[in-house]
């Protein structure tokens, strides 16, 4: 190229010279590799792992209406969560700074309850409840966020599919559990990223294949755990159990909400007393039975504690 640049110089060519830089762009990660059986073994390892769980997050709506309509005034919320199996939660929100209580709700997987004292209302419905109110007050629901934080472990009789997918973001491991009966349909897609084979999603289907949740999960980190499960064996590596996600994205579209979650404290499997997933109705406030038209005031209750 020198050559002939000097030639085209001396003989007053008038050709151009022109120069290819060759960039290289972000290299993907190294994708590990890992078969159906151990990608199952793994996942139930994380979610053997997780028999209760109290945690600080921030807690901050993104899109949608059915939180919003709480917490719109406050942009974020920091939020304290209890959890317990087989489907006990308690969550109380509480306004930044001033530490003023936004909301409280809990659930036994039965029957869920919320206390939001700007409205002065008290929230009763079951959790069977698919009534959607044009109030996005009455559609706060606390077990929405129990899927993400308690995962049902896959059974030995439920058949799993497994696939490859690749995308501009990463190359992943999708699992694909089928609910069985009169017709097959999906009931849950576990992804996993192969960088480092964690799972960075999850898709609950409802029936006829709706998706009623669409939980994405990162920043993976190691915890406390004060108690840890005593069935590790199946974990593919030694240290899956005491592994969680700090970056939470909960995505709900038929109940027109998501939520953002940013963990700032974790920890797993204290012994919480059963006393401490328990919501009363505060005195002087409005019943309301989700799914009912009809609302009422209630005698007054005993005081109640609302920091779990």
């Amino acid at each position: 190229m020198v050559t002939a640049a000097v030639a085209a110089i001396s003989g007053g060519c008038g050709h151009v010279i022109t120069k290819t830089t060759v960039t290289q762009g972000t290299a993907r990660p190294i994708a590990k590799d890992a078969t159906r059986e151990e990608l199952i073994k793994r996942y139930n390892a994380v979610a053997r792992g997780v028999r209760s769980l109290n945690a600080t997050v921030e807690l901050k709506p993104t899109a949608g209406s059915k939180y919003s309509g709480v917490i719109q005034e406050y942009h974020e919320v920091k939020a304290f969560l209890l959890v317990a199996r087989p489907a006990s939660i308690r969550v109380i929100g509480q306004a930044p700074v001033i530490g003023k209580t936004v909301f409280d709700m809990a659930s036994d997987g039965d029957t869920f309850r919320v206390w939001i004292p700007s409205k002065n209302k008290f929230l009763v419905g079951t959790v069977a409840t698919t009534h959607t109110s044009d109030k996005p007050i009455e559609n706060l629901r606390p077990e929405h966020l129990l899927e993400a934080f308690l995962w049902p472990e896959i059974r030995s009789g439920e058949e799993v599919l497994f696939e490859e997918y690749n995308d501009d973001s990463g190359r992943y491991y999708v699992l694909t559990v089928l609910r069985g009966g009169y017709r097959t349909e999906i009931l849950r897609k576990i992804w996993f990223d192969r960088a480092e084979l964690e799972v960075a999603r999850i898709e609950e289907f409802s029936s006829k294949g709706l998706l009623s949740a669409d939980i994405h999960l990162s920043d993976w980190r190691q915890v406390d755990s004060s108690a840890p499960s005593a069935n590790t064996a199946a974990a593919t590596a030694a240290d899956a159990t005491s592994l969680f996600a700090h970056t939470i994205v909960i995505d709900r579209p038929h109940d027109d909400y998501r939520l953002d979650l940013q963990v700032t404290k974790i920890t797993l499997n204290d012994e919480i007393p059963a006393a401490r997933f328990q919501l009363d109705q505060p005195p002087g406030s409005e019943l309301v039975h989700v799914g009912d038209d009809a609302q009422k005031s209630v005698a007054p209750a005993p005081a109640q504690d609302h920091q779990p």
